[in-house]
């Protein structure tokens, strides 16, 4: 996938970077604030999201709002790395923000955790020690108005396995009783591999697919990005929305299925987004306060997530569609 630029998303504590052998000190943090959802999770309900993060996405998030208000049930997205799981659930927390959700869920926080920090031992001022997602579940189940949002949620029974500590056993009488409703997310591969085997897991998750969205649908999850990327950056989009639409169109195209270095993986509208930041980024750079057609060319020149004979013909395909604005801007592509 092309190199994405943290301007994009928000900076938030990465929970895979606690260190794992400082013991020591990790107890001390903890030891000095008993809420482990307030030491590992991350409230996507208390987010400032500049535009909505789930464009084009409200039948997913109808169906996973719906299994999570049904008894006993939590919901699990499957699909591809890079194509908005994430965001869906975002998308949930969003329209919780604007009070566009069934009262039942009204107020409610979703709190994201990463599996690495649920796993291991929490160890109290007087020395007792307790499996951490014996202690977050307690809590969660205490708070009653907290969902779970669990990425990558394969990895706590390949953890289970290798550590000798059953992870997922502990989670299932908290989800059998509904006292605590999760949402998980996973791709296709892992599901298959790691949780399909664990019939007793999977019947306490409806299982949710989400499907790459096509080139049309990326092109408005982009439109509806952009705002976003402005505004983290300060840098602007100073053309008509005729023109930045012809933009967002020929950046979906060029990350098309056919185009892109199998080997990455890479899928919309990440691959997409990603190439969008990049112009943003060399704007930045110029110290520009607009992202210009230059700009948008030097991405184009060096974007990874596509074949080098893609570049080549889309580069000439650029100069011919935007010629007239690159000749208005004294733009020398012969520079790059």
């Amino acid at each position: 996938m092309d190199e994405m630029f943290d301007i994009v998303e928000d900076e938030t504590l990465s929970l895979d970077d606690e260190p794992k052998k400082e013991v020591s000190k990790t107890n001390k943090k903890e030891s000095q604030n008993n809420s482990l959802i307030e030491l590992y999770g991350e409230n996507l309900t208390k987010k400032n999201y500049i535009t909505n993060p789930a464009i084009a996405r409200e039948e997913e998030i109808e169906k996973t709002i719906l299994t999570i208000l049904t008894p006993e049930k939590s919901a699990i997205l499957v699909g591809k790395a890079g194509i908005g799981k994430t965001a869906i659930v975002e998308g949930i927390a969003y329209k919780i923000q604007h009070g566009n959700v069934p009262n039942a869920i009204k107020g409610y926080d979703i709190i994201k955790v990463n599996t690495s920090s649920l796993l291991g031992k929490y160890t109290s001022e007087n020395g007792t020690e307790e499996l951490k997602i014996n202690l977050l579940l307690k809590e969660v189940t205490k708070a009653k108005n907290i969902i779970l949002f669990i990425d990558e949620i394969h990895t706590l029974v390949i953890e289970s396995r290798n550590s000798g500590v059953d992870f997922v056993n502990a989670m299932k009488p908290a989800l059998s009783r509904g006292d605590v409703k999760v949402i998980g997310a996973t791709t296709l591969d892992e599901y298959n591999q790691y949780l399909i085997r664990d019939k007793a897991f999977l019947r306490r998750f409806e299982k949710i697919d989400v499907s790459e969205p096509d080139a049309a649908t990326t092109v408005k999850i982009l439109m509806g990005s952009y705002p976003k990327i402005e505004k983290q950056t300060g840098v602007k989009l100073a053309y008509s929305q005729y023109v930045i639409e012809n933009l967002m169109k020929f950046i979906v195209d060029m990350t098309s299925e056919y185009k892109r270095i199998y080997e990455l993986g890479s899928r919309y509208p990440d691959n997409a987004l990603s190439l969008l930041s990049k112009a943003f980024s060399y704007a930045k750079f110029d110290n520009s306060e607009f992202v210009t057609f230059k700009h948008f060319y030097k991405a184009i020149m060096n974007c990874q997530s596509v074949y080098s004979d893609v570049i080549k013909k889309e580069s000439e395909k650029f100069k011919t569609q935007f010629k007239e604005f690159l000749e208005k801007e004294n733009v020398d592509l012969n520079d790059y």
